[in-house]
């Protein structure tokens, strides 16, 4: 239902992206990466990471830092961000404050650290993008341009 890009040998273009995310998903990545531009230095990278199965999308950078991976469904997208030990416990004073899909997420993230974790965030809907924005903004706090 969420299938990806995943043939490594042709590169997406935006036509072909915008096709593959359909109309809403990306007003929503467009929303995301307008926000990503006014809060920081950001670098946009297309690539095809971590092997086969996550196929092509975009790495999102402030800079030289890391901020997080965006991965093209069809219809939807996924966001890949860390959530390092030192940001743990500011994440968790927000959580009641979240979706509860966002709560989930958080709750059966992949471990990383002692205390932190990778979400995979599929983005299906306005709130949901939301959500991913505050977790990015508990990541990194935005940067005067």
């Amino acid at each position: 239902m969420y299938e990806r890009l995943l043939n490594k040998s042709v590169m997406p273009d935006e036509t072909a992206i915008y096709g593959h995310l359909g109309k809403q998903s990306w007003y929503r990545l467009v929303t995301f990466e307008s926000w990503l531009k006014t809060n920081y230095q950001l670098v946009r990278e297309l690539k095809f990471p971590f092997g086969n199965n996550y196929g092509w999308g975009y790495k999102y950078s402030h800079k030289s830092d890391h901020l997080c991976y965006v991965f093209f469904e069809k219809n939807a997208f996924v966001v890949m961000l860390q959530m390092g030990d030192k940001y743990v416990q500011l994440l968790e004073n927000q959580l009641p404050l979240l979706l509860y899909k966002t709560r989930e997420l958080w709750k059966n993230r992949y471990p990383c650290g002692t205390h932190g974790g990778w979400i995979h965030y599929r983005v299906l809907t306005d709130e949901e993008l939301t959500d991913v924005i505050k977790l990015l903004t508990i990541r990194k706090t935005p940067s005067a341009k």
